[in-house]
């Protein structure tokens, strides 16, 4: 007899609401996409809807999370907003979003 609801297994590819896929520009590889628009008023947000992966936007997330942190952006200024989409864009699209100077990743734990 079990004592827990949850099962254990080999890590299943998260699926979207919608059943779309896209080829995927991070992985290079066709995966579950976005179930919408991350944000509609801005042409990135379409072409990331496009091309970009659930999987790889959730690693964008906590890659963003490190930049506004790093950089101590105040997202309520145009001038931070635009600066993390040129990240967002270069991240997706580019050669990657840059790590701030003198940025540390921090160390895994064991």
């Amino acid at each position: 007899m079990g004592c827990g609801g949850g099962t254990v297994g080999p890590k299943i590819e998260e699926e979207n609401l919608s059943g779309r896929k896209v080829f995927c520009v991070k992985f290079q590889k066709e995966m579950p996409g976005l179930d919408e628009v991350p944000f509609d008023n801005h042409p990135l947000g379409q072409r990331i809807y496009e091309s970009v992966s659930k999987e790889a936007w959730k690693l964008w997330l906590e890659q963003m999370k490190m930049i506004m942190n790093e950089y101590r952006l105040n997202l309520g200024t145009p001038e931070a907003q635009e600066f993390l989409l040129k990240q967002m864009d270069d991240y997706f699209f580019g050669e990657g979003a840059a790590f701030p100077p003198g940025y540390v990743p921090p160390r895994a734990k064991n």
